[in-house]
């Protein structure tokens, strides 16, 4: 078995209580991840990765961190954000009793475990940052962040809106002074 997510334990295996800690970075290998954001091809992945051999097989526990990028959710803008997960999968011995991985001619190979816990943090809707206001429903400009979207007037009565003032117009208004003096 080869590959840069496949790791040797022959020196731990069927050696209950036995321990090896290993530290890699190694490239994603394809594009992890659909919709607005992915983890590119190509983009590093650090994984500190602690292999425990106990009576049932070898228990792999690792932190993992990378970068996903892609586009705000709601304004359109390009982002990268770090993504950091944890796992711990126990790979089986052979013939043993069924788990989701085993292990195989001594070898553990954590590129599914570690492909499906980072696609499986991935936002479903990411944003640039928590307030991101998106963009302007009329005109599709990016936002403000403290913007309020003006609420759009029903074509039928913007003829109207030209004729009636501003309502916080102080020009318009009629003096307190003048309505008294009458």
């Amino acid at each position: 078995m080869n590959g840069p997510f496949v790791l040797s334990v022959r020196d731990i295996s069927h050696r209950a209580g036995e321990m090896r800690e290993h530290d890699l970075e190694v490239a994603a290998p394809a594009k992890w991840g659909e919709g607005l954001v992915s983890v590119p091809q190509g983009e590093p992945i650090d994984i500190a990765v602690r292999l425990e051999s106990v009576h049932e097989g070898i228990l792999v526990t690792a932190d993992i961190a990378t970068q996903y990028s892609g586009e705000c959710g709601r304004c359109l803008t390009e982002i990268t954000q770090p993504v950091e997960v944890e796992i711990q999968e126990l790979f089986g011995y052979p013939g043993s009793e069924a788990t989701d991985f085993e292990v195989q001619d001594d070898h553990v190979d954590l590129e599914t475990p570690v492909r499906d816990a980072i696609v499986l943090s991935l936002p479903f809707q990411p944003v640039c940052q928590p307030d991101c206001p998106g963009l302007d429903p009329a005109t599709g400009v990016k936002l403000a962040p403290d913007a309020v979207p003006e609420a759009p007037i029903d074509p039928r009565w913007a003829t109207l809106k030209a004729l009636t003032p501003d309502h916080d117009d102080e020009a318009a208004r009629p003096a307190a002074d003048d309505t008294e003096k009458s």
